[in-house]
């Protein structure tokens, strides 16, 4: 990042080309997704995206107003070539002053209640560290 001054962060964007493909993620979403998303992210009380892209990446779940990203990750992150991955998207990410989370598949399955009461305290505190 250059050109930018202590504290400010880069202007959120996205690759165009994400878009359509971001549309069929969200029209494919698995079992598992769609159960995070219907039985607690949607009628979440501030506003959560799922599959929105942000820079050439497409977030599993966004939330504009706390600058949150979740992941949810399955077994391709698992592996060596995953994680590197999953690093470097994480430092872009950072990068728009955005907190990224990340779950496992298996994490949330066996603990859907924590999940949901973790993500609501993370929102809380990101909203009171903005001034919402």
């Amino acid at each position: 990042m250059t050109g930018l001054g202590r504290g400010e962060t880069m202007p959120l964007h996205y690759n165009g080309k994400n878009v359509e493909f971001a549309r069929i993620l969200r029209k494919n979403a698995t079992p598992q997704e769609q159960h995070r998303w219907h039985d607690f992210l949607k009628e979440h009380a501030v506003k959560f995206y799922r599959q929105r892209p942000i820079d050439e990446f497409i977030a599993d779940f966004y939330c504009h107003e706390a600058k949150l990203v979740i992941e949810i990750d399955g077994s391709q992150h698992f592996s060596e070539q995953g994680e590197k991955r999953d690093v470097f998207r994480t430092e872009r990410l950072e990068g728009y002053d955005l907190q990224v989370i990340r779950f496992t598949n298996r994490q949330i399955d066996e603990n859907f209640l924590g999940f949901c009461e973790f993500i609501d305290l993370v929102v809380e505190e990101r909203l009171a560290a903005f001034g919402k």
